[in-house]
């Protein structure tokens, strides 16, 4: 793939339509999805002692729910999305770090006394 179709790609992978899902509609209640979009990409060119040139790249684009917007009686609301596997990953993390300072603490205490 050329570097200029990669960046074609690219722009059109990452656009508002990934960041905003459609409206849609039910009793009266507009819910307009919306998700965290983030992408990267890389490319180059070059050429070996025989004068061959190539050219190549990539990209990777990646998404999650963030919430969504409530449109209900003229007034707008944010819900957000809960991620259940992130908030589960930080508590175990924060579980982590506690018993391991927990530990060093008790055993300096023990050195101490």
């Amino acid at each position: 793939m050329k570097f200029t179709e990669l960046a074609t790609t690219v722009r059109e992978a990452i656009s508002v339509r990934r960041v905003y899902a459609e409206p849609y509609e039910r009793d009266g209640v507009v819910i307009i999805p919306a998700a965290t979009v983030s992408g990267g990409a890389g490319g180059g060119n070059g050429h070996d002692e025989k004068g061959q040139e190539g050219e190549g790249g990539g990209f990777g684009v990646g998404a999650r729910p963030v919430g969504a917007y409530v449109v209900k009686d003229a007034k707008v609301a944010w819900m957000p999305a809960v991620d259940v596997n992130r908030l589960l990953m930080t508590i175990a993390s924060v579980l982590i770090v506690f018993l391991i300072t927990r530990a060093r603490i008790v055993k300096a205490r023990a050195k101490a006394g």
